[in-house]
């Protein structure tokens, strides 16, 4: 499996012929320095771990280009349904759905999930995390945006992911020590790869203290380099 981060929480992964994106937030993604339509070539399903703008991004917009199928939380998609989008694969937390070269699964996240509507907040389902399983390729966990939580004990139980992405910006996620804890207490992982940092001035601005909290744990750090392909 090959993994791409687009900075933020925008991930892309490549695995058995299959393109997949997550949370593919581009436009307005200070973050962002590849080529879009490099990013979006071969695209055939987006997953979406909430409803907010950084996270969401550019779904419509890459799906109405490329054919591809979205998959998230049935509120969210249904709202991005009324607003053009023709393949929805909907889903609901704890759920699973089969799309062929591999699963998704949607499991908790501690966060909010919402945009505005003529300056008015709406919610758009819950958020989540995303679980995708190919055979013959690691289990990716992507967290999406959320604080530590002791069921992610049990999500690790259940699923036994290998790699995962972990936010680590603080202010609306978890903070380099809430993270590493997390991965330590949680997990058996053969990779972590940090992300929702480094983008906004809000945010923190590198992953150097995350590496410092996971520093002699036998778990690998990737900080891959924005835009280019690694190997899981």
């Amino acid at each position: 499996m090959e993994i791409t981060w687009f900075g933020h929480s925008a991930f892309r992964l490549d695995f058995k012929g299959t393109a997949v994106l997550i949370d593919p937030f581009f436009t307005g993604n200070p973050a962002f320095v590849s080529d879009r339509a490099a990013a979006i070539e071969g695209v055939s399903h987006i997953l979406v771990t909430h409803g907010h703008g950084d996270h969401v991004g550019d779904t419509l917009g890459i799906a109405a280009e490329t054919g591809a199928t979205v998959t998230t939380n049935y509120d969210l998609g249904m709202w991005l349904v009324s607003k053009g989008l023709k393949n929805f694969n909907p889903m609901n937390t704890g759920g699973t759905t089969d799309l062929g070269t591999f699963t998704v699964t949607l499991v908790r996240a501690d966060h909010s999930s919402g945009d505005l509507v003529d300056g008015i907040p709406i919610g758009l389902g819950n958020p989540n995390g995303v679980i995708v399983k190919a055979a013959g390729e690691p289990t990716v966990y992507h967290m999406g945006d959320t604080d530590v939580f002791s069921d992610m004990g049990l999500i690790a139980e259940l699923h036994a992911p290998k790699i995962a992405m972990v936010p680590i910006g603080d202010r609306f996620t978890m903070g380099a020590k809430s993270a590493a804890f997390a991965v330590k207490r949680f997990f058996q992982l053969d990779a972590v790869i940090p992300c929702h940092y480094g983008s906004f001035p809000i945010v923190d601005p590198t992953a150097d203290k995350f590496v410092a909290e996971m520093k002699g744990h036998a778990t690998r750090v990737i900080v891959p380099e924005k835009g280019r392909r690694v190997t899981v």
